[in-house]
């Protein structure tokens, strides 16, 4: 087992002196190696999305034992919680007029979830609250989310709202995250429940993230003509993998914690 921290730690090192486009390129690499992999050993691929939802689902969890038995919100970001509330409204909207089917009752269950979670943050854990660090402007993220939604949106025959809207709620979801991780970029340390639940984000990433790649492989790219024509089919997956590489760098120093027996997470400079 120490041999195995040791070669671990050598290998983390390693990539740690590497260039940014060295470490670029070996994320592609290791990336592509994953979809191989699942490619092989998952047969059906829907159930990538499934285990998505668990795992997110599980993060939730963490977050909800965070805050009813530690009594804290430190190191939670209020802003990226927010955001989150915001795409899930406007996607159970688009579901309710769209396509109501299993994943609108999903996406209820994480509204619920979320608005609870901003209800203890904003009154019955408030002192707890890092309100300094949680500093980035979301604006950065809504308004041009917005703009790129009514340039770029589905093709379909459903109402021109509610296309822009449907848009919207994929790009927003692609980047709700990044308040997240400024807070803990500035606060450099992160407690072992935040961090299990930002992890836990981004492997429910990664497994959505491949089950669309593996959707598109498997039907010759006819998945994306099926989502209309245009620049959206493309839009859709771009948002996928933006979701999975924005969330990537802190799985690495999260797994490399973990096995450096590390309980609390230290982030280096430049992560996020």
């Amino acid at each position: 087992m120490r041999v195995s921290k040791r070669s671990i730690g050598a290998v983390a090192g390693w990539v740690r002196r590497q260039p940014p486009k060295v470490k670029a390129f070996l994320s592609v690499v290791s990336g592509m190696a994953a979809l191989a992999f699942l490619r092989f050993v998952v047969h059906d691929h829907d159930n990538l999305f499934v285990a998505a939802e668990a795992v997110h689902a599980v993060g939730i969890s963490v977050l909800i034992y965070k805050l009813t038995k530690e009594k804290t919100c430190a190191g939670l970001s209020l802003k990226s919680q927010e955001l989150t509330a915001l795409f899930l409204s406007v996607r159970l909207y688009c579901s309710f007029v769209m396509e109501y089917d299993i994943h609108t009752l999903l996406d209820s269950a994480t509204l619920v979830t979320t608005l609870w979670v901003i209800y203890m943050i904003r009154f019955k854990l408030r002192s707890s609250y890092m309100e300094d660090k949680d500093n980035f402007a979301i604006y950065y993220v809504v308004v041009p989310c917005a703009v790129l939604a009514l340039l770029v949106h589905p093709t379909t025959s459903h109402n021109f709202v509610n296309r822009i809207f449907w848009a919207f709620c994929v790009y927003l979801e692609a980047v709700s995250v990044l308040p997240q991780l400024r807070l803990m970029q500035n606060t450099k340390i992160v407690e072992p429940f935040t961090a299990h639940y930002v992890f836990a984000l981004g492997i429910a990433r990664f497994l959505s993230c491949a089950h669309w790649v593996l959707q598109v492989l498997d039907t010759h790219g006819r998945l994306l003509t099926a989502l209309g024509y245009g620049l959206w089919p493309s839009m859709v997956l771009l948002s996928e993998i933006v979701q999975t590489f924005i969330l990537a760098d802190f799985c690495y120093y999260y797994v490399k914690s973990i096995f450096g027996g590390q309980l609390v997470l230290r982030l280096p400079g430049g992560v996020v």
